[in-house]
């Protein structure tokens, strides 16, 4: 099978709009959680939110585009058309033979609800007669992301979306890695965008007792392996990956930042919304993940761990990741400390920090950790405080979903000739 290399990256997220503003944050170990300023909250119980903040969509879309499409798909356009920049890649030189071996798979959980929900409102305020927008479907409906990036660049090879909730993007980068790699496609445009800050979404997660409600200190309240922690934070954004065929990719001589050599998919089979507390789904996933990547679980440096601050959720994981490196001296760290969780979308921006942290040697810090749960098992070597140094070979990065689902990426270093 061909080897599939990542030549592009691009980000809009809570803690900056494009890669280096977002890396640098991410290695100072600052939150990007604050007030919600979308919509008046003081009626919820929770009250913040990890907004992605000073998103200009005239950078990338002109006013009448803007209209046309949910925040969701604005933030995949510019967070794609920063990772096609970033890659060199420029398809109006390309044949419509060479355009037909580019596609794009992106992921989202909640697509356009923020659209949804509003037009739902308006019904509802007004007489009862039906004025919908004519963009109301093509704005909410989950798929469109991927199919605005395909048009936008005349891109005519595979294009679909992933949706496994919380693993939906990590879902779409394995699948567009499985269409490279099986000679499906030359290049692939991966990753996923969420824009679920909303009403509904916030009520709905509060409800279901999801969220944290640290209302006094939000910018500590995302704190994975906390023994206070009390739910996760809710994040909006994009992360997006260009997938490409090495040997395509050396041919136009290509910036590579990694390779990517393992995807694993699984489910825990348990509980609609909650996790199996030894974590067997999990285990199943990174276990597989090796076994693509046909490595041992010795080779990974570090697991970017899923890690919402939810209190089963957690140790659930934590218990697969004994399970499966008994013993190693593996780093695990925990990024949603600071991004906070961008559901459909996290898998994604997560592998922009893996993928980052090989290049540069650099494991990010988990924030807002003082004290950590009792019932850890022993012998993790979890990352607390501040980033450190370090050689990094193979990166996994975990992630999971309501429903079960469980996706698990893992990167690795490239090198020349290697294998």
């Amino acid at each position: 099978m061909k080897r599939v290399v990542v030549t592009g990256l691009g980000a809009i997220t809570p803690l900056g709009n494009t890669i280096e503003s977002f890396w640098a944050k991410i290695v100072e170990g600052k939150s990007g959680v604050g007030p919600i300023t979308k919509f008046d909250s003081s009626k919820f119980k929770t009250h913040f939110a990890s907004e992605v903040k000073d998103f200009n969509p005239e950078l990338f879309l002109d006013k009448k585009e803007i209209r046309k499409f949910d925040l969701f798909t604005q933030y995949a356009i510019a967070s794609s058309d920063q990772a096609i920049k970033d890659s060199g890649l420029d398809f109006t030189l390309m044949t419509d033979d060479q355009l037909a071996e580019v596609g794009v798979i992106w992921a989202t959980g909640n697509g356009g609800i923020t659209t949804f929900e509003s037009q739902l409102e308006e019904f509802h305020q007004g007489d009862g007669t039906p004025r919908f927008s004519p963009f109301f479907i093509p704005k909410m409906i989950v798929d469109i992301a991927a199919g605005a990036i395909s048009i936008r660049h005349k891109l005519r090879g595979p294009n679909y979306c992933t949706v496994s909730a919380c693993a939906s993007s990590n879902t779409a980068i394995i699948n567009a890695f499985d269409t490279i790699r099986l000679g499906k496609a030359n290049i692939m445009i991966a990753g996923g965008s969420e824009a679920a800050i909303t009403k509904s979404s916030v009520g709905g997660f509060n409800a279901s007792q999801a969220l944290s409600k640290r209302n006094d200190d939000p910018q500590s309240a995302s704190r994975p392996f906390d023994a206070d922690r009390d739910g996760f934070v809710m994040g909006d954004g994009a992360g997006a990956l260009i997938l490409e065929d090495l040997d395509h990719a050396l041919n136009r001589g290509a910036n590579i930042y990694a390779e990517i050599v393992g995807g694993g998919m699984a489910a825990d089979a348990y509980h609609l919304t909650g996790t199996p507390p030894d974590g067997i789904g999990a285990a199943l996933g990174m276990t597989k993940a090796l076994k693509d990547a046909g490595i041992n679980a010795d080779k990974i440096d570090y697991i970017n761990a899923h890690a919402t601050s939810t209190g089963l959720g957690d140790l659930s994981e934590l218990n697969a990741i004994k399970t499966v490196f008994e013993g190693l001296p593996v780093v695990i760290g925990a990024t949603k400390s600071m991004t906070g969780h961008l559901l459909g979308a996290a898998g994604a921006v997560e592998s922009l920090i893996s993928i980052l942290s090989i290049k540069e040697g650099i494991i990010p810090p988990t924030i807002n950790t003082l004290n950590l749960d009792p019932s850890i098992p022993e012998g993790l070597n979890i990352i607390l405080g501040k980033a450190i140094k370090k050689e990094i070979n193979y990166v996994l990065n975990n992630t999971f979903g309501f429903g079960g689902h469980v996706a698990s990426t893992i990167f690795k270093k490239y090198k020349s000739g290697s294998f």
